[in-house]
C-alpha cells in the first residue's frame, strides 16, 4: 500500500493498527466515568481493537476472496471507530489533543483499507 511516498507492508500496517488499539485503550481509560463516556468507551473499544485483529487475520487468509472479504470487515471497524471518535469530538468527551490524533488516524486506517479493498477487487476482477 503507498502511504507518504513509500510503500507500506503488511508487517508496518499490522504494527500500525497495533498502536492504533494501544492509543484507544489509553484513551477509554482516561475518560470520566460517566454514562456517556462508559457506553461511547466500551463502543471504541470494540471497534477501535479488532481493526487490528482483523487485518492479522486478513493477512493469513485461506484465499484471495477470504482476504478480500476480511479486509472488508477492516475497513467497516476503521469507519465504526471513525464514528465513536467523530460523537467524542462533537460532544468534547475526553483529551482533545489524543481525541483529534486518534480521529485523523481513523480516517487514515480507514481510507487506506478502502483502496487495498478496492484494488483487491480490481485486480479479482481482471483476473475472472
Amino acid at each position: 500500500m503507498i502511504k507518504g511516498g513509500y510503500e507500506m507492508d503488511k508487517v508496518e500496517l499490522e504494527q500500525r493498527t497495533k498502536q492504533f488499539a494501544i492509543r484507544v485503550i489509553g484513551f477509554v481509560s482516561s475518560l470520566p466515568k460517566s454514562s456517556a463516556s462508559i457506553v461511547l468507551g466500551n463502543q471504541l473499544l470494540k471497534s477501535g481493537t479488532s481493526i487490528g485483529a482483523n487485518y492479522r487475520e486478513a493477512n493469513r487468509a485461506q484465499s484471495k476472496r477470504d482476504f478480500i472479504y476480511k479486509v472488508g470487515i477492516v475497513e467497516k471497524e476503521a469507519s465504526e471507530s471513525r464514528y465513536w471518535l467523530e460523537l467524542f469530538h462533537d460532544t468534547q468527551l475526553g483529551d482533545s489533543q489524543a481525541r483529534m490524533v486518534l480521529l485523523k488516524e481513523a480516517e487514515e486506517l480507514t481510507a487506506i483499507f478502502t483502496a487495498i479493498g478496492k484494488i483487491c477487487k480490481k485486480r479479482e476482477t481482471r483476473m475472472k
